[in-house]
């Protein structure tokens, strides 16, 4: 049995979402969060020693560099794997992927972001990694640079539990950052009298999250802390409808998958989401404010109409865009 090591961001856990992806066509799996911190001492001094300054600067950085590549180059040495998997990865030193190449081990990378959004340094990953990125822009670029990488979408984590619970029955529901043009859209539907609500830290008006986020102002639309994955699939799937809205991005997000996969009526702003899911079938496009409040209010009259899309998106979901089906196609970075 071939012996995966699975390095990743924790961000939503979906490094144990893939994991038990690769378990699933046998593999024998260890994961790792690069970027978890146990200890309290350690989470403030990232805070005040990265976090800030970044949050000033504008470039993303909470953690030594250099203490998380060697914690998961120590990782490495004890797992001692056939095969390292890296989600994302583009604060690891090069020492990093040196360890992670050595005695001839198979190297590779998925990128769920845009590289521009990112540090990732083509030159320091490429001599020791293939590379797959969800952006097909990105793929075609490093293709054209004549580097031999691979389009692999988002997925769904079909194996993942779905929470209980009905947080978010009666509204249409919003899960994730506060991006500007999130805030607009859900402005929007706030004032034309849709029932609307958003979850996520940037959203949530608690005192402790307000300070965590750096602001001073209320979010301005109904809101609610972050829920964990398992809780949030649930909130879409209940929901009238749930939005899914891309910022500065032409891959898919992990939304895109998540809503269709738990069963939502999903609102989404990429008409070119027909790569994956028929629209006015399995998803429901807008390309305008009006358009979205047009739609959402139709879903909020007659929910009962939207069952089908429901169905259907899920249907898809489960035949096509699973984790399984992502790591099937990820085996051909080191097959």
């Amino acid at each position: 049995m071939t012996r995966l090591l699975l390095i990743s961001p924790a961000f939503h856990g979906y490094h144990h979402s893939i994991g038990r992806a690769f378990e699933r066509i046998g593999y024998e799996v260890s994961t790792y969060g690069y970027d978890v911190v146990d200890s309290i001492v350690e989470k403030a001094w990232n805070k005040a020693r990265y976090e800030l300054p970044a949050k000033v600067r504008g470039n993303g950085g909470h953690q030594s560099a250099v203490t998380v590549s060697r914690r998961a180059a120590q990782e490495i040495l004890r797992v001692k794997p056939d095969v390292v998997l890296v989600i994302r990865g583009d604060t690891l030193t090069e020492e990093f992927w040196e360890t992670a190449a050595a005695d001839r081990r198979r190297v590779a990378v998925w990128m769920y972001d845009e590289m521009r959004r990112t540090s990732f340094d083509l030159e320091r990953v490429t001599p020791y990694a293939r590379i797959a990125s969800y952006s097909v822009h990105d793929t075609a670029a490093l293709q054209a640079a004549g580097i031999d990488a691979m389009h692999v979408p988002n997925g769904y984590d079909a194996q993942g539990p779905i929470g209980r619970g009905d947080a978010g029955r009666g509204v249409v529901s919003f899960i994730g950052a506060p991006l500007p043009n999130r805030r607009v859209a859900l402005e929007a539907l706030h004032g034309a009298g849709v029932p609307v609500r958003a979850w996520g830290r940037g959203w949530s008006n608690h005192p402790f999250d307000r300070a965590r986020t750096w602001r001073l102002s209320t979010s301005g639309v109904p809101n609610a802390r972050d829920v964990p994955l398992a809780d949030a699939q649930a909130i879409m799937r209940d929901s009238l409808a749930t939005l899914n809205i891309h910022g500065d991005q032409d891959g898919f997000t992990m939304r895109t998958f998540e809503a269709a996969g738990s069963g939502a009526v999903q609102l989404i702003d990429r008409v070119d989401v027909d790569e994956f899911y028929v629209p006015g079938e399995e998803v429901l496009v807008f390309e305008s404010e009006a358009e979205l409040i047009d739609i959402a209010r139709r879903v909020a009259r007659n929910p009962d109409d939207f069952e089908e899309v429901r169905r259907r998106a899920r249907e898809r979901t489960l035949a096509e865009h699973t984790f399984v089906h992502r790591a099937r196609t990820m085996e051909g970075l080191w097959a």
